[in-house]
């Protein structure tokens, strides 16, 4: 798919973050045994992200679950984060939620979805191939700034830690455009 003039390519995807630690490579005292305390249970914090990957910016919203209607939920609070600009062309995976939600945006036109049409398209990765999404790498690396080798008391803990980690990122930065560069060989 080659770039309109005046269009901007954004990638979508959904993340789970959990709050049992995730153990990971660290730094330590030969021969010492560090102990990392978790929180039980199977508690998640849930977003959806977008990123841009010509500027780096990188917009989470907090849907709870992920179903049709939180896919129209979070397309509608992201084109209002984006404001008036330029015409959106979102690539979505195929998950299940993202067929039915761009079958009732664009396939069916139905008239409540308007809005969503006039300001974004709608378009699809191949199927199984998370590699070819930049975002994959944005949650990569949220994970390890901010989950592995941490303790999170409760999901308000965690939430706050990726809400101020999402925060930095709102704007354009260097950071986010590098991790979302595919590096091609010759």
């Amino acid at each position: 798919m080659l770039q309109e003039a005046g269009e901007t390519i954004v990638f979508q995807d959904e993340v789970h973050f959990q709050i049992t630690t995730s153990i990971c490579r660290k730094w330590v005292r030969k021969g010492s045994r560090p102990k990392v305390k978790s929180a039980p249970g199977r508690k998640n914090a849930s977003y959806s992200g977008y990123v841009v990957p010509s500027t780096g910016q990188l917009i989470g919203t907090k849907p709870g679950w992920f179903n049709y209607e939180t896919v129209i939920a979070s397309l509608r609070e992201f084109i209002g984060e984006m404001g008036q600009g330029p015409h959106l062309t979102i690539i979505l995976d195929n998950a299940p939620w993202h067929k039915k939600a761009v079958r009732l945006v664009q396939g069916e036109a139905w008239p409540e979805y308007q809005d969503i049409r006039d300001r974004v398209a709608l378009c699809f990765l191949p199927p199984y191939s998370p590699d070819l999404n930049p975002i994959e790498q944005c949650w990569r690396i949220t994970r390890r700034e901010v989950t592995h080798n941490v303790y999170h008391k409760g999901i308000a803990s965690l939430t706050e830690s990726l809400d101020q980690y999402f925060a930095k990122y709102r704007d354009p930065n260097q950071k986010m455009v590098s991790l979302c560069s595919f590096k091609y060989k010759d």
